[in-house]
Formats: C-alpha cells, sequence, structure tokens
C-alpha cells in the first residue's frame, strides 16, 4: 500500500481559500490517478476531484468553478485549490491513488491518506 499525507487543512472563514496538499515520499505520484474525497460530520464520504495520470481533471458539481486540482506545484505533490469556500465545505479531506485513471467508485483507490480537517466558519 503506497502511503499518501494530505496537508493543509485548517480553519477559514467563508469565501475564503484554502490549498491542500496530497505528497508521497516513497513512489511518484505521476504514474497514478490522484483524487481528493471528504466526509463531512453524520455523512457518508463522496469524491469531489480527480486528475488523473494523463493530465484529465474531473469536479463534483458542488465544488465545479471553485476547486482546481493540479500537480507539480511542489516536488511529487498533488494539489487542491479551494477558493470561496462554504460552511458546508468542512469535512475531513483525504486523498487517494488509483491506478493511471481516476473513478467514480473508492474500491478503485487502492491507497489512501489519514485525511486533514478543513473547517469553514465565521
Amino acid at each position: 500500500q503506497l502511503q499518501l499525507v494530505e496537508s493543509g487543512g485548517g480553519l477559514v472563514q467563508p469565501g475564503e481559500s484554502l490549498t491542500l496538499s496530497c505528497s508521497a515520499s516513497e513512489f511518484s505520484l505521476d504514474n497514478y490517478a490522484i483524487g481528493w474525497f471528504r466526509q463531512a460530520p453524520g455523512k457518508e464520504r463522496e469524491g469531489i476531484s480527480c486528475i488523473d495520470s494523463n493530465g484529465g481533471t474531473y469536479y463534483v458539481d458542488s465544488v465545479k468553478g471553485r476547486f482546481s486540482i493540479s500537480r507539480g506545484n511542489a516536488k511529487n505533490t498533488v494539489s487542491l485549490l479551494m477558493a470561496s469556500l462554504k460552511p458546508e465545505d468542512t469535512a475531513v479531506y483525504y486523498c487517494a491513488a488509483a491506478n493511471r485513471h481516476c473513478s467514480g467508485s473508492e474500491p478503485a483507490y487502492g491507497s489512501w491518506g489519514q485525511g486533514t480537517q478543513v473547517t469553514v466558519s465565521s
């Protein structure tokens, strides 16, 4: 199992931005699709964005136009820029790796990070 580490979570006010990072030290993320998921209190985990190994990106409707996923802002890192944050974006955010292609099915993601908390509150 590959080890992924999320960072960048925190407490922000509505309308502010936050950038999450997903990194790995023992393998190259370039060969994998990296998905971002979140789990809000009392809700099921949901996939919100993904970038596949050839750069294709995907977003769930609730974050489309506000969140942006990218590779390479830092070495071996996938970033999720979250803008115009809303209280309903409050959740634990996870990154996960799948074999080259993004998938809407969680079992396709064989490796997961431990998660980072994002809280949007005034």
